[in-house]
């Protein structure tokens, strides 16, 4: 332990020691004007005359180092007043090459785009990201290390785009309650701007990047002359309306919402993010399957107020949004002759809140906080057909606290505490990590670790456990390499707010990888990686197996994608969780699999990704195999118009698994199992404000059990003359699972920032135990199920109080 800790101080005083090398940057002075412009596409006003300008414009992708020609400049000028920050571009281009496919906001499709990237804080590590394509579509997001770029942030600025003879023109506006800044009065931003060619995947900045080391925030330049301006109050409301009909099964509901958003600025540099009384209508349906394995099915979140601006509570993994509101906790006990009539699957979330922000010093402070209904469950009697309720769920506390302090402009310590009180006899949780992400100032070398500690008070007692994670690896160069560790014992638990699938492991893990930043003759890229991992059980500390794998994917210079990847798991695995039974295991022998993809140029009118690959278990006693074929082709009618359809198949031969208990048996049958996946999606985008969208998904799933099960025996093998058959088992674990959604929107922003979205949707599904069910045949089953209709009406608006105070003011004077 000692010669450990040893060569861990060790290897921390060699990286933090380096001293900084950094480059020269660029910087562009800029002047106050009194005069701001008319944003219109058009570059005629005064304020643009006689100003610096940002230009000369350096390649990073594919290639480094290439400087633009005078056919593809771009010249960027600044300027700035009381109220916002604006910037004139002119982005000289040959215009038939232009790519300007019309999109919604945030998706960037296959079109050219220039970025604005602002640091206020000019820390290397926070930047607020501004994108405008020659549609006029524009897309936001905020960026950091850590997270990457979150484009479920958005805010309200405006722009402009005109083509014109050689090239395009922008002028934007970003008003300051966009930013978080301090009110120093003479202020140095972080400034980079971004030049996008879509037919190629070039892509140029102002101020150059080294894409072999660093993140890419460390090379911006610098936005100087800035004073004496001040953060506006930054308050914005966000009222809604929202009405919905729903008919099930002969049975029609209607409801009618009201609700507001708001975000507050408190200080300069924090923000309160609150839903009162919020609406998840038009969410997005989830991706059902049919799951059989030994843990939960999650899905991704759908709700715009639990995507947007999380990157702070995101530290650690310990917050997984879907817990807000997911269903019911407790359980129903039952009386004689009584049946539940109706188990809610979701609890209605009444509000939350967050408050999120960082000061110049690069202190970071996040709070989150929830709260949910009480929900309840219906209980019949049969023989009186009285009802009852009974609570399943409390009046529910969500909450979060974390402080991350940055430093050096690429590394961070943190620590998140997240609890969830439930009010009576219910379950509370408690974690909290301590978290660090630390790089050496050449940003050649990166250490990350994190410590956590979960408690539960429950009914059945209280348990605190523990979960440690450290990893150490190159971060520059061609050649990488890395090794980690990761840890979490019986008691480890965090799913009331975060998720885990599985505690009581104990693995390491070591990686080498080799890349290209300079294109070859044939690819502008490509990247090969391998990796050894072996796993123990962290009580009792026994082995549990190893796996070893190879990955590879490459561009091409006609800008085609495709990869291949294998994955080994040699010898005897010990699967702890598949029995389903503390302490008792399943073992599996030498299962490799491995898979082929290729994607091929999106620019084309008509594009297509595939994928293939197959995995088979070489073990005497056992002949189980599967394979899979995905094909998604995508045809760009015009550039309006983009339809994608995608089919998924699966089939397992011979795949043995857990189906039941009896007793004190532990039943495993072998299966013959089939999934088929249709899916389509098409978006026609009338202009930067209009669009409809169709999303559609059929998902088909059937498990077929053969005749004879196993019992699992204590040494991990199975028995294959149990005696048991299909007959003798309660529940018949064959299944036929078919599910439906389709939903069919549109979309109007009639007003920066407000919205109008009419939503239909539609749901099948059906459960049953025919298995041997051709896939026709059970689409016809489950065309006879009740179909649920639901239509919806969203009415979203936009009031900013510094505009509604100018207005009121104007009218004033």
């Amino acid at each position: 332990m000692k010669l450990i800790n040893s060569m861990f101080l060790l290897a921390l005083f060699s990286i933090s020691s380096v001293l900084a090398q950094e480059t020269e940057k660029k910087s562009l002075t800029i002047s106050k004007t009194n005069n701001p412009p008319l944003i219109d596409g058009i570059l005629n006003d005064n304020v643009w005359q006689n100003l610096e300008e940002a230009k000369d414009f350096t390649q990073f992708r594919p290639e480094m180092g290439i400087k633009d020609s005078m056919g593809i400049k771009t010249i960027v000028k600044v300027t700035y007043d009381d109220n916002a920050i604006y910037f004139g571009a002119y982005l000289h281009d040959d215009p038939t090459k232009i790519m300007n496919q019309l999109t919604t906001r945030d998706n960037f499709g296959q079109t050219d785009f220039l970025g604005i990237v602002i640091n206020p804080n000019n820390d290397a590590q926070n930047d607020t990201e501004f994108f405008i394509f020659p549609s006029g579509t524009q897309a936001d997001a905020i960026a950091n290390p850590s997270i990457g770029e979150d484009f479920g942030w958005n805010a309200v600025w405006e722009s402009k785009v005109s083509l014109v003879e050689d090239g395009w023109i922008v002028e934007v506006k970003i008003p300051y309650d966009a930013l978080r800044f301090s009110n120093e009065n003479v202020q140095t931003w972080g400034l980079q701007f971004h030049r996008h060619f879509r037919r190629n995947r070039t892509q140029y900045t102002w101020n150059p990047i080294d894409i072999t080391k660093g993140n890419i925030g460390l090379y911006h330049g610098e936005l100087k002359g800035i004073e004496n301006i001040e953060s506006p109050i930054r308050l914005s409301f966000y009222p809604f309306t929202s009405g919905l009909v729903n008919s099930y099964d002969g049975v029609t509901d209607t409801d009618l919402n009201f609700g507001l958003d708001v975000k507050y600025g408190i200080t300069e540099n924090f923000t309160l993010d609150a839903t009162l009384v919020p609406d998840f209508s038009q969410a997005g349906f989830d991706n059902l399957e049919l799951n059989l394995g030994p843990f939960e099915q999650t899905f991704s979140e759908q709700r715009q107020f639990f995507t947007e601006g999380v990157d702070l509570f995101s530290k650690g993994n310990l917050f997984f949004s879907r817990r807000v509101g997911n269903g019911p906790t407790g359980t129903v006990e039952l009386n004689e002759n009584e049946t539940i009539e109706k188990y809610p699957n979701t609890v209605k979330v009444l509000n939350a809140v967050k408050v999120s922000g960082r000061t110049k010093n690069g202190l970071g402070i996040g709070i989150f906080n929830a709260i949910t209904e009480k929900t309840y469950a219906t209980i019949k009697n049969t023989e009186t057909d009285e009802i009852r309720k009974e609570v399943v769920e409390p009046i529910s506390n969500y909450n979060i606290l974390v402080v991350d302090q940055q430093f050096n402009k690429n590394s961070s310590v943190s620590l998140i505490n997240t609890n969830v009180t439930r009010n009576g006899n219910f379950r509370d949780a408690n974690v909290t990590g301590l978290l660090f992400n630390i790089s050496n100032k050449r940003n050649t070398y990166n250490l990350q670790g994190e410590t956590k500690m979960s408690n539960i008070n429950a009914l059945d007692g209280a348990k605190t456990g523990y979960s440690t994670y450290f990893s150490a690896r190159k971060s520059h160069g061609k050649f990488r390499y890395g090794f980690d560790h990761s840890y979490a014992d019986t008691k480890y638990d965090i799913n009331d707010l975060g998720l885990i699938y599985r505690n009581n492991y104990n693995n390491m893990g070591v990686d080498v990888s080799y890349r290209i930043f300079e294109p070859t003759k044939k690819l502008n890229n490509y990247y090969i990686g391998g990796y050894y991992n072996y796993n123990r059980l962290a009580d009792p500390g026994v082995y549990t197996g190893s796996s070893l794998g190879l990955n590879y994917n490459a561009q091409t210079k006609t800008l085609h994608n495709y990869g291949i990847n294998i994955n080994i798991q040699p010898g005897k695995q010990y699967d702890y969780f598949e029995p389903r039974t503390a302490g008792r295991f399943f073992i599996y022998e030498n299962r490799v699999n491995s898979g082929i993809w290729f994607s091929s140029n999106y620019n084309k009118i008509f594009a297509f990704d595939v994928n293939f690959g197959g995995l088979t278990y070489f073990e005497d006693t056992r002949d189980s195999n599967e394979y899979w074929f995905g094909i998604e082709p995508r045809i760009r009618f015009n550039d309006k118009l983009l339809v994608r359809y995608s089919f998924n198949y699966n089939k397992e031969f011979n795949d043995r698994g857990y189906a039941t208990k009896v007793g004190d048996d532990i039943i495993f049958g072998e299966r013959d199992r089939k999934t088929i996946v249709n899916s389509l999606s098409g978006s026609y985008t009338f202009n930067s404000f209009n669009s409809l969208s169709l999303t559609f998904r059929n998902y088909w799933s059937t498990v077929d059990y053969k005749d004879d099960f196993f019992t699992l025996e204590d040494n991990g093998r199975l028995n294959a003359n149990s005696g048991y058959e299909l007959s003798d088992l309660q529940n018949n674990p064959n299944a036929n699972f078919n599910t439906w959604n389709l939903d069919f929107s549109y979309s109007w922003q009639f007003a920066p920032g407000s919205f109008l979205t009419a939503l239909y949707r539609n749901q099948l599904f059906n459960y049953d135990n025919n298995a041997n069910d051709s896939y026709s045949k059970s689409l016809d089953t489950l065309f006879d199920q009740p179909i649920q209709h639901t239509f919806s009406l969203r009415l979203q608006y936009f009031i900013n109080y510094s505009s509604v105070k100018n207005i009121f003011n104007k009218k004033h004077i």
